[in-house]
Formats: C-alpha cells, structure tokens, sequence
C-alpha cells in the first residue's frame, strides 16, 4: 500500500521540511481508524464528496474499474501551493523515494 511507503520514509521527509498529506474518499471517521491501524504519522483527509478529486483528477467514471476508489496519484506542491510536479503512481515500493528526490531538486534549484 501506498501510505505505508510514506509511513516509513516519514522521518526523512519532515527532514526535509516536507508536509505529507493522504486523501481519500472514505469518511473522516473511516480514515481515521485507517490511519491508526496502519501507524500514519500523517494527516488522512477525507474528500467525501469527490471534489477534490475532481478538481485534481483522481475521480474515476463509473466506466473505469473500480470507480468507488480514487486513482493513485501523488502532487508534489511547492511552497507557494503550485503543483511543481504529478505523479501516476506505478511502483508503489519505489515511489516515496522519488517523491523525496525530485523534492530535494526542486529546493535545489536548477543548478542543485
């Protein structure tokens, strides 16, 4: 599961000054035992409604399999709230860690 990758690299990611934020279309109070079950020291929000998904386009049409679940996506936000970079999240085992060093470029700069 995606979450865990992050659970475990949490402590570099504060390092670095990075904020990780979980969103899923379950209710609050379902995400809540999720996020204690699972031992995320991360913020699991809740998008009941689907806006945010939306809006970001990780809704799935009813076409798609299974469209009661958002699609794996990740958005790396700079820190004046722009999308510096997307994500569709295919090695899951290995997405943390790119997240984490394309994070670390961007702080960088282009010359970093």
């Amino acid at each position: 599961m995606e979450g865990r990758g992050f659970r475990d690299r949490a402590p570099e990611f504060a390092e670095a000054g990075v904020e990780i934020l979980g969103i899923s279309f379950d209710p609050p109070e379902e995400n809540r035992r999720f996020a204690e079950q699972n031992g995320f020291p991360f913020r699991l929000l809740s998008d009941a409604d689907r806006t945010t998904g939306e809006r970001y386009g990780t809704k799935r049409s009813p076409e798609e399999s299974s469209p009661e679940f958002a699609k794996r996506r990740t958005y790396l936000i700079d820190a004046e709230g722009r999308i510096a970079k997307a994500y569709r999240v295919t090695d899951i085992p290995a997405h943390p860690e790119q997240v984490l060093a394309d994070f670390r470029q961007l702080v960088a700069g282009p010359s970093g």
